[in-house]
């Protein structure tokens, strides 16, 4: 049998999404073992003065536990 969990955890780059997502699950890698999945929950953008400063991302990662 296997036992799977979600956590939720949000990243941001100046760069892109695609930056953000890698970087979050590069992160989840580094801290969780058995990381099988993530989607995308929620995408926000931070703007300053009509120019996109921060690209933010909330994905929910799933691993399996031992």
């Amino acid at each position: 049998m296997t036992v799977a969990k979600i956590i939720e955890i949000t990243c941001s780059s100046p760069t892109s999404f695609d930056d953000a997502i890698q970087k979050g699950i590069n992160k989840a890698n580094e801290t969780l073992k058995n990381v099988k999945s993530a989607w995308v929950a929620d995408q926000t953008l931070h703007v300053d003065q009509g120019q996109v400063t921060e690209y933010q991302v909330r994905l929910k990662v799933t691993f399996v536990l031992d």
